[in-house]
């Protein structure tokens, strides 16, 4: 496996407001690249636990995951027409700060999830069952590759 962990970190972020699309089956980041759906949102005031950050994000309803796309807002942020919303309590998450080439598809496969939750075993961080997992692609470090070609994910777990 390429994908390394950088380090881990333990955010905490208020309530928050996640405004974006959500997925039954595999979410289409393309569509949000084709249709310019990002900068629709970038209209509003983010959330600075996330700053402009994309996020794909995932958590459990009814024994199902149910996976967005979209970006972080204070709580009291109106969606647009033709984005959906969720409000999302204030949790805390440990985040694994990943490092692969760019456009790696490792990112974003079980097996760096479970090397997740295996650091934070080691780090006595215990996940909150069936909560928030989130993908936060920060710029410039998802967005801009170092001299070695890699870029850097944040990866986050919801936490007790």
């Amino acid at each position: 496996m390429a994908v390394q962990i950088l380090e881990v970190k333990k955010e905490s972020c208020p309530a928050a407001r996640l405004i974006g699309k959500k997925y039954e089956g595999v979410p289409n980041w393309d569509e949000w690249w084709n249709n310019n759906w990002f900068e629709k949102l970038e209209v509003n005031p983010c959330l600075p636990f996330n700053g402009d950050a994309y996020i794909g994000a995932v958590h459990i309803v009814n024994g199902m995951p149910e996976r967005w796309i979209g970006m972080l807002f204070p709580p009291d942020t109106e969606a647009p027409d033709g984005f959906e919303s969720i409000d999302i309590e204030p949790l805390d998450y440990a985040v694994c700060y990943l490092s692969d080439k760019e456009n790696s598809g490792e990112f974003f496969s079980m097996d760096t999830h479970n090397m997740c939750l295996e650091k934070l075993k080691e780090l006595h961080m215990e996940r909150k069952e069936d909560d928030w997992c989130f993908e936060r692609c920060n710029c410039p470090r998802f967005t801009t590759p170092d001299e070695n070609g890699h870029v850097i994910l944040d990866y986050g777990i919801s936490v007790m």
